[in-house]
């Protein structure tokens, strides 16, 4: 079994999805055969679309819910559907107890997925860390310095929205 964890963008361009959608399609199916699991917290963007492609190829996916209050309070209207119908389908959905989505529970929802996996999916583009911490360049430099191999997946023509 491989356990592979995803970070990703959320603000990916409308003409990114359908990239970023096949390029990830392609970097799991390889793990298919394998009994993908999955673990994502299921945010907008690249986190669906790996939970998505998971589950497109028949692998189980684990939902990681960084606090108590993510769904209402974080989980936009727009995205509402699709977070929801990615947490039925997950085979496991693991509820952090911080009450209140914020930083700090986005780092733990990080560090959790990386606890997890055998390997990390990063849809990142390459830029730094911005000092905030919990973004995807805080979580691809924790999975390497933890020893955790990362496959960057970042297409030709895919771009963050400005």
């Amino acid at each position: 079994m491989t356990i592979i964890a995803v970070t990703g963008h959320m603000d990916l361009t409308e003409d990114s999805v359908p990239l970023v959608r096949a390029a990830l399609l392609e970097a799991l199916k390889s793990y298919a055969a394998d009994d993908l699991t999955g673990v994502s917290y299921i945010a907008k963007g690249s986190d669906s679309l790996f939970a998505e492609a998971v589950l497109e190829l028949g692998g189980r996916l684990v939902a990681v819910v960084p606090s108590q209050d993510y769904r209402q309070n974080k989980v936009k209207p727009d995205h509402a559907a699709t977070f929801d119908r990615l947490t039925e389908a997950a085979a496991d959905v693991v509820v952090l107890d911080h009450e209140t989505a914020n930083r700090q529970a986005y780092e733990a929802a990080n560090s959790e997925l990386l606890r997890r996996a055998d390997r990390l999916v990063a849809v990142w583009n390459g830029e730094l860390p911005t000092g905030k911490g919990g973004g995807t360049a805080d979580t691809v430099l924790e999975a390497r310095e933890a020893g955790i191999p990362v496959d960057v997946v970042w297409p030709d023509r895919a771009a963050r929205r400005s």
